[in-house]
């Protein structure tokens, strides 16, 4: 298998260009005489574009640029169209009058794995169906009365957390360590263990908790990984970097686990489960919609990637 080592600063100029606004066609806009109107900029090279203006100190860089262009910078990051806001005045001008222009995401290889990109509501393209999630997230989920009606929950996981981390001490000092233990795996498992409360009013199994833990570490690994492929497109049936693959393996893992918390609440509805309180899982299987303003129903895979994305 071929294996590809990714450059620095190549690594540094992916990055940044998922924090700047990524842009397809929509970037550019014509004048009356038939010019393109675009953002000053340096001249790119061909193929990798802007990638050597951006150097390994991305920051830096943009500074430098910006003082001789301004505020408002064009690059191309190989085949992509970037434009790079760097004042607060430029920002607010752009999201006042060109919000719904900007509103969607340049999704990179990895995320599109298991159709994630077109489910998550941070990801997908602006529209009805992302219309949709919004409208359930904040009526259903983040709502006041949610949030503090969650509160004993909320409470009982720090008190777990907080037994599970003097438990790790006492048995890291009984190995001959010195007591110190692994803050933010504790913190990660608390927060799954309050938003498995949420989502599916139950706490997960310590095997459970520890297949996301590891699951979500891999996950966001392969998302944030600069990728060859998205930078030169001809690349991507290749994989050179088996980025894809790997993320399709272990998102594959988190699926499944997830897969086990949908089918166990299914058959507690077909057992007749009553009298119980509707958390934000029975919202999403009880979905329905008109079949126009976004899907009539939420799919299999629709629900799977609804309830990671709150992980």
């Amino acid at each position: 298998m071929l294996a590809l080592s990714f450059p620095h600063y190549l690594m540094e100029a992916f990055l940044l260009s998922l924090s700047a606004l990524s842009l397809d066609s929509a970037g550019s806009t014509s004048s009356r005489n038939g010019y393109t109107k675009r953002p000053p900029g340096p001249p790119g090279w061909p193929i990798v574009g802007n990638i050597f203006d951006i150097g390994t100190t991305p920051h830096e860089s943009f500074d430098k640029l910006r003082l001789q262009y301004g505020p408002v910078l064009w690059l191309k990051l190989g085949p992509l169209n970037t434009m790079v806001i760097q004042s607060a005045k430029a920002a607010a001008v752009l999201f006042k009058n060109h919000d719904l222009s900007f509103a969607d995401r340049k999704d990179n290889e990895a995320i599109k794995a298991f159709g994630y990109s077109e489910s998550a509501m941070s990801v997908t393209k602006y529209g009805a169906y992302w219309r949709i999630l919004r409208r359930l997230y904040t009526m259903e989920l983040f709502i006041n009365k949610r949030i503090h009606e969650s509160a004993p929950i909320r409470q009982k996981c720090i008190d777990n957390m907080m037994e599970w981390i003097e438990e790790e001490a006492v048995a890291s000092r009984g190995r001959g360590g010195s007591g110190e233990v692994e803050l933010i795996k504790f913190t990660y498992l608390m927060a799954f263990n309050v938003v498995s409360n949420l989502i599916f009013s139950r706490e997960m199994k310590s095997e459970e908790r520890r297949e996301l833990f590891e699951g979500m570490n891999k996950f966001v690994e392969w998302a944030m990984k600069p990728n060859l492929a998205d930078l030169v497109p001809f690349l991507k049936w290749l994989d050179p970097q088996r980025i894809k693959k790997n993320m399709v393996r272990d998102m594959g893992r988190l699926m499944k686990v997830i897969t086990g918390f949908v089918n166990e609440r299914v058959h507690e509805k077909q057992l007749g489960r009553e009298n119980v309180k509707k958390d934000f899982l029975d919202v999403l299987l009880e979905y329905e919609g008109d079949g126009k303003e976004g899907p009539h129903k939420f799919s299999e895979t629709n629900v799977n990637i609804l309830i990671l994305v709150t992980y």
